[in-house]
């Protein structure tokens, strides 16, 4: 049986999306996968393998406000827009390819 290639692409493509799960602590894991656009599993493996070297966790959120938080809020989905946005042109550039 052949193994798949692994490009360049898809290398960064997963550590675009653990950035995003890291970076979206708001955010369940189903909706970051939805985000993202892999499955669910997937993206639970990943955060796994992230995990057992110690390089991936998510953030506590704690806020002194709720205006702060609400700004924390949008700065996020701002944030989360832009980075769906990268990796969906990304991904368009591999299909491309």
């Amino acid at each position: 049986m052949q193994q798949a290639l692994r490009l360049p692409e898809e290398k960064q493509f997963k550590k675009d999306a653990l950035l995003y799960v890291q970076e979206h602590p708001e955010l369940t894991l189903v909706q970051c996968a939805k985000n993202l656009g892999v499955n669910e599993s997937t993206l639970r493996t990943w955060i796994r393998v992230e995990e057992e070297r110690g390089e991936a966790h998510r953030g506590s959120g704690n806020f002194s406000s709720s205006e702060d938080k609400d700004l924390a809020r949008l700065r996020q989905e701002n944030q989360d827009l832009k980075d769906v946005l990268r990796i969906l042109k990304k991904a368009i550039g591999i299909l491309n390819n």
